[in-house]
């Protein structure tokens, strides 16, 4: 939906489900009626979650015709994909899997081009459309500095080929489309120093005498062209667990030119650790059913002198907790965005709240927001509502305080 000149909805990646089909019903089922709660009368945005087997059907042309056909009906439009997620995402343990395959293998560059044809298709004339993506790969996975370069080099010619494809659909269709690869922790790129690293000693540096000798274009042509089409996905729950400020990240991004494609609103679990040994233990209670095994919960201490440590699953974070010295955790749990504490623990509800006045401020920022909530299914119980009420409360607190 258009709020304050910004596309926003909520990501489809809640629904489970991997085939088209799925995919499909769960849209038919919940857009009306989240549509109906929070009583859009105007074009309903939709942020869609396409897996690889639902993007090999959706090609179908006659599959797109049903599509759209289907987002006329309903008066909606896709402005967004997520495409972090490749393969199965609910009902089973992802976990670091969730990365795999990496921008090291042919099928992530694969997957990614056509998920933008099908967004190319899909996509309503004068905006423009981004496709969230993995930061790379799962840094540990790579045991050395050299398998880090190796994969660094061919997952940069494969995010540069993707470049080729979006500038070739802008030429043909002309409408704008871009990457938006989403830092997050234990990912080879984590915060904002990396995603600018990404480009400074990789992107740069590689694409502009490929995009130079593909096109018969100026240097500054090749540039503008790498940072039109590679752009940023500015997850608030991510960005918030490593420490981020958001004003200070944006007006980064913004020095060196690098944009924010999609902002996803997500709350991270945050939790203050006291001194004792017996309120700590208390914690442990508190902490423990957040530490289930099917997605993967790294958690970023901070200590009284401001030094980060990280921790690459709650459950190991759970275990050093009794010593640790960290006076602060901020843990990757997506809880939802309308609670600001849970009651010994709390969330990172603040930072959105800069965040959404920050892109109110300088709307140049990004026009696109999608809310990123997609643990309900393992959130403690008395956190549960129904589906489609959660997603529509999600979607009325970011109303509420963009108004």
């Amino acid at each position: 939906m258009k709020l304050n000149n910004f596309h926003l909805s909520y990501c489809s990646n809640i629904h489970p489900g991997e085939s088209w089909d799925a995919t499909f019903k769960n849209l038919k089922t919940y857009i009306p009626e989240v549509r109906k709660r929070l009583k859009v009368t105007e074009a309903f945005g939709i942020g869609l979650r396409l897996s690889n087997e639902a993007s090999l059907i959706l090609k179908e042309p006659e599959k797109l015709k049903e599509f759209k056909a289907w987002l006329n009906s309903e008066n909606a439009y896709v402005f967004t994909l997520n495409g972090f997620p490749y393969g199965d995402f609910h009902r089973q343990v992802v976990k670091e899997k969730v990365h795999f395959p990496d921008w090291t293998t042919d099928d992530r560059k694969d997957y990614t081009i056509r998920s933008f044809q099908i967004l190319a298709e899909l996509l309503p004339e004068d905006i423009d459309g981004g496709i969230s993506t993995s930061p790379i790969s799962y840094r540990h996975w790579f045991k050395t500095q050299k398998e880090l370069e190796q994969a660094m080099e061919t997952a940069t010619q494969n995010l540069l080929d993707v470049v080729v494809e979006l500038a070739t659909l802008e030429k043909e269709k002309g409408k704008l489309l871009h990457l938006d690869i989403e830092p997050e922790p234990d990912g080879i790129l984590e915060n904002s120093d990396e995603m600018i690293w990404l480009f400074t000693d990789w992107l740069i540096p590689r694409g502009i005498p490929f995009l130079c000798d593909r096109f018969g274009i100026s240097v500054m042509a090749a540039e503008e062209m790498i940072k039109r089409h590679i752009q940023v996905c500015y997850d608030v729950c991510h960005f918030a667990i490593v420490y981020e400020d958001p004003e200070e990240t944006f007006s980064k991004f913004h020095t060196v030119g690098i944009q924010v494609g999609k902002i996803q609103i997500s709350a991270a679990l945050k939790v203050l650790i006291p001194e004792s040994l017996e309120a700590k233990l208390e914690i442990i209670q508190k902490l423990q059913p957040f530490a289930e095994s099917t997605y993967l919960h790294q958690v970023v201490g901070r200590d009284q002198n401001q030094a980060l440590t990280s921790y690459s699953d709650l459950p190991e974070a759970i275990e050093k907790l009794p010593e640790t010295k960290d006076e602060e955790w901020r843990i990757h749990f997506h809880v939802p965005i309308f609670l600001e504490d849970y009651g010994a623990l709390a969330s990172t509800q603040s930072s959105i709240k800069v965040v959404l006045n920050q892109i109110l401020e300088n709307s140049h920022i990004t026009n696109h927001l999608e809310v990123e909530t997609y643990t309900w299914e393992v959130l403690p119980e008395d956190t549960k509502l129904t589906l489609g009420e959660s997603i529509s409360r999600e979607l009325a607190w970011v109303i509420e305080n963009m108004s």
